[in-house]
């Protein structure tokens, strides 16, 4: 972030820069803790010139969401390498990594801030969804699901964001182990739905018969066993 730096820049530019700056002070604290003045002065510009790209902290805090959420979005992307556990394992740590980041932003956009009851900001929000969703079902090889994956993946998301924003509340779990929990939570959904639906079954097996005996569901499946037994 350059602070108390005034250079000449073109419209888009400094519109970028500004965006970025929002970002970044919107990441440590709640966007309505953060002033327009607080903004311009970190972007080493004036407030009257703040108002000249964007005509409110409203627009500007949706642009920096538009590129937050872009972002979230990009970390549910992950090459078809590898068994299914390991593929979102990966995805969990960029997300985790993602909420790091951006603790007090994510929060806002999840919880409720200042501009959560636009449909800007609730549109932001279900396109990332959206796209958690879609890159979810081309892993699974599915492209019409049926409704009870449907209910499963999407569940899952929600779990995600509900865990995501529960750990922020004094990252009392670790994340090295909340990570693997949300695959294996992953994991749990679908079987229990695969109790109920023999389409979900033969999924669920095509998906288990490739997973390694250390990866995250077959450890899930150990502990079970031992648990039971």
């Amino acid at each position: 972030m350059t602070i108390g730096v005034r250079r000449r820049m073109g419209v888009e530019e400094r519109r970028q820069q500004l965006i970025g700056v929002a970002l970044e002070l919107f990441s440590r604290r709640s966007p309505d803790e953060v002033s327009i003045d607080e903004i311009a002065s970190a972007a080493g510009i004036s407030r009257p010139l703040v108002y000249h790209y964007f005509p409110g902290k409203l627009s500007l805090y949706e642009a920096a969401l538009q590129r937050a959420s872009d972002d979230l979005a990009a970390r549910f992307v992950e090459p078809y390498e590898g068994p299914l556990g390991a593929r979102l394992l990966r995805v969990m740590h960029r997300y985790f990594d993602f909420v790091d980041e951006h603790g007090p932003g994510f929060s806002a956009l999840m919880r409720g801030g200042p501009a959560v009851g636009s449909s800007t900001t609730n549109a932001l929000v279900d396109s990332v969804r959206q796209a958690a969703y879609v890159q979810i079902l081309s892993h699974l090889g599915v492209t019409d699901p049926p409704a009870r994956l449907e209910l499963v993946v999407r569940s899952w998301i929600s779990l995600a964001e509900s865990t995501a924003l529960i750990w922020l509340d004094g990252r009392r779990i670790p994340r090295e182990e909340l990570e693997p929990q949300l695959v294996n939570d992953f994991a749990a959904l679908a079987a229990v739905s695969a109790a109920y639906d023999e389409e979900m079954a033969a999924l669920l097996r095509g998906v288990v018969k490739d997973e390694p005996a250390d990866g995250p569901f077959a450890m899930l499946v150990g502990r079970l066993i031992a648990l039971a037994s």
